[in-house]
């Protein structure tokens, strides 16, 4: 690794630790030539699959639009930061699994629907009502009752 300050390629790791999340690594390192110490960081990096929309194009996973998402649905609801990114993190867990190169869009508004199921039946419905394009109040009483069945299990 080659120093920041002054460009020796000699740096010596003197501490490795893992994030909280055990998804990255930091190491502290320490230049041979000028013995100024600096950090680095190590992160997997991993190949998403692309997103196939419903008009046939096709774009990059895009983890901010499933936040985004998640966020409108659970608008004012009693849901900690914490557990809404643990939801995000199933869902990128959930499209790598599919171990395809291309993924339905609505593949990954599932996903999301079996997020939010397990978090919040409001925002459940919320998302729902967009994501399967509700037409009347007919569809709203239909997905309460799928709510209150599994709620029974």
């Amino acid at each position: 690794m080659k120093c920041p300050f002054c460009n020796n390629l000699e740096t010596q790791v003197i501490d490795t630790r893992a994030s909280d999340d055990q998804m990255s690594i930091k190491r502290r390192r320490r230049c041979g030539n000028c013995e100024r110490r600096f950090n680095t960081f190590e992160k997997m990096e991993l190949d998403m699959p692309l997103i196939m929309k419903s008009d046939g194009s096709r774009e990059e996973y895009n983890e901010q639009k499933v936040k985004n998402s998640l966020l409108k649905a659970l608008h004012k609801r009693p849901i900690s930061a914490k557990t809404i990114d643990e939801a995000i993190d199933n869902v990128r867990k959930n499209m790598l699994l599919q171990n395809e190169r291309e993924v339905n869009a609505s593949q990954i508004g599932q996903f999301v629907l079996d997020e939010l199921i397990k978090i919040d039946n409001i925002a459940y419905v919320r998302f729902a009502s967009i994501y399967l394009s509700f037409k009347d109040i007919k569809d709203f009483a239909n997905i309460i009752q799928q709510v209150d069945k599994k709620k029974e299990k």
